[in-house]
């Protein structure tokens, strides 16, 4: 039986973290097909999800299954109505909220401008922009200025390279503390993650902390993004396949990162 409560007091908090994803259409819980990517135009196509943690129209019962699996402190939800301007999921992520009050959650809501984020305030969570949706670098600044170093980055990448603003790559002083290096065809086909993207990254970002989104399929590709100096994955299909669960991931932790 998967375990369906969220992380306790009695587990033990790893300084990397498997940070589950749920993507919310229409009130359900939904997956990208292999190939199909998440931020580039191909959301509508997203299906309800099929996972032994429970029916797609129970977003709370599948979160707890995936945080009890992960033992992860943040749940990530993708807002993909929000995304893509055809209304939002914002309660049914209230009732996430209240139904795991120990998880942070970090919403992906599609947020481009400060009017955008202040709809979604009220909620208490953290707040993911995305840079395929932020239309210049003056939007990020504002948004940045107003929330601080609060927000997270997600850096979303295609074959052609970054997604919005470029001046984002070169000017990292404006990234807030946590950053997200998110390949956008690599969502849903488990093909593994871009590490030449993040060792270059990481090379260069002090103490920021950095998740990989994209590709990961096993508990190899784990060990490898957190040996490479990521802080986290972000995971789905991985988790809903049963390739990665929770002994694999306690596995990870009695494995001490290499010295440098």
């Amino acid at each position: 039986m998967a375990p369906t409560s969220e992380v306790s007091e009695n587990q033990p908090l790893a300084s990397f973290a498997v940070v589950p994803v749920l993507d919310l259409k229409d009130g359900d819980v939904v997956h990208a097909r292999a190939g199909k990517q998440a931020r580039a135009g191909k959301r509508a196509e997203y299906r309800p999800i099929a996972t032994p943690f429970g029916p797609p129209h129970d977003a709370p019962a599948i979160a707890r299954a995936l945080l009890g699996i992960t033992f992860s402190p943040v749940l990530y939800i993708a807002d993909l109505d929000s995304i893509l301007g055809q209304g939002n999921n914002f309660d049914l992520c209230q009732a996430l909220s209240d139904a795991l009050p120990q998880t942070e959650l970090w919403i992906d809501a599609g947020f481009s401008s400060l009017d955008d984020c202040a709809f979604w305030l009220p909620l208490g969570a953290t707040l993911v922009i995305g840079s395929e949706t932020i239309s210049s670098l003056d939007d990020w600044k504002a948004m940045s200025e107003c929330f601080g170093r609060s927000l997270v980055l997600s850096l979303d990448f295609d074959e052609q390279g970054l997604r919005g603003p470029k001046e984002l790559m070169s000017q990292r002083d404006l990234w807030p503390d946590r950053v997200i290096l998110m390949s956008l065809g690599r969502v849903g086909t488990e093909v593994g993650p871009d590490l030449d993207l993040l060792k270059t990254v990481v090379a260069s970002v002090g103490d920021r902390q950095v998740y990989v989104g994209g590709g990961v399929a096993t508990k190899v590709d784990v060990a490898t993004v957190r040996d490479a100096g990521a802080h986290g994955v972000l995971a789905a299909t991985a988790l809903h396949s049963g390739a990665i669960g929770q002994i694999e991931i306690a596995a990870l932790w009695e494995e001490r990162r290499p010295q440098t």
